[in-house]
């Protein structure tokens, strides 16, 4: 039996979500109060309903404080019964916020005649940080389409065994921000860069030309064993806490060459040896 809990900032996706998962076969339930989550929880450890082997309940900031704080001790509960629960957190920062509100003319849950967008923002930011703290999936759509949530969502709660953790390899330029919800951050920017090679400016890591510039230099290689040698380390140890998402983000300057290179590395090692993975390319998107 299986249960998200998506949660996280109005206009961060919580409904792409949600229909991403009914699509999947999930049953979903939106805008689920916290006491009747409760309820819901006893029902599926009383009844194991085949009906109900697979849920998806959306909680938002319209519920108490009071009710948000129980949750982690709920999805312990769930967790000592058996049933496989995830908590899906998604957010975007303010400004991404506000202008998906502009465009769209949705109104804000918690704004009123006395309360502006961006208090409301940063007031449910508040009111929902236990349940950010809680997250085992983490998900930062302020660069993310659409397309690239629903993918998202599919790769990583389709039917995915729990023993094994799902990896997430991202490319990102730090001109433009650092992933938000990056478990690990790596910097490639002092690697050689393509960029002042006229001929690969216009290209990208994926390209053969730019990866054989790049393997020609020994710091690259060793760059590249480097973390080949901690993620062969350390992933195990997270499976063995029970950890199921990782989030692994690479940089360089622009997110173009170096930073595609090396996730692309990465994620071919990490294929071979079996894991499950999935790659973003942040910047080329």
């Amino acid at each position: 039996m299986k249960l998200v809990i998506v949660t996280g900032l109005s206009g961060s996706g919580k409904s792409i979500a949600l229909n991403t998962l009914e699509d999947l076969g999930y049953f979903c339930i939106d805008n689920l109060p916290v006491p009747l989550l409760e309820a819901l929880a006893e029902h599926l450890m009383a009844e194991r309903d085949p009906n109900l082997s697979w849920m998806a309940v959306g909680i938002d900031a319209r519920s108490r404080a009071d009710a948000l704080a129980r949750v982690p001790s709920l999805v312990e509960d769930l967790r000592g019964r058996g049933i496989d629960c995830d908590v899906l957190f998604l957010e975007a920062d303010d400004p991404t916020l506000i202008k998906r509100f502009s465009e769209t003319r949705r109104r804000h849950p918690l704004t009123d005649r006395r309360v502006s967008l961006a208090e409301a923002i940063a007031r449910e930011r508040e009111i929902l940080s236990v349940m950010r703290s809680l997250a085992d999936l983490p998900v930062d759509t302020t660069h993310t389409t659409l397309h690239q949530l629903r993918d998202l969502v599919r790769t990583r709660l389709s039917g995915r065994d729990r023993a094994v953790v799902s990896v997430l390899l991202v490319s990102f330029g730090f001109k433009h921000g650092v992933p938000a919800d990056a478990d690990f951050v790596f910097d490639v920017r002092c690697l050689p860069n393509p960029h002042w090679r006229q001929e690969l400016r216009p290209l990208t890591g994926r390209d053969t030309d730019v990866a054989r510039f790049l393997e020609s230099h020994d710091d690259v290689q060793a760059m590249r064993r480097s973390l080949v040698g901690f993620l062969d380390r350390w992933i195990p140890c997270f499976e063995a806490d029970g950890r199921s998402y990782l989030t692994v983000a690479v940089g360089c300057t622009g997110g173009q060459h170096r930073s595609v290179y090396m996730v692309e590395a990465l994620s071919s090692h990490l294929t071979r040896a079996g894991r499950s993975v999935m790659t973003r390319h942040r910047e080329l998107s």
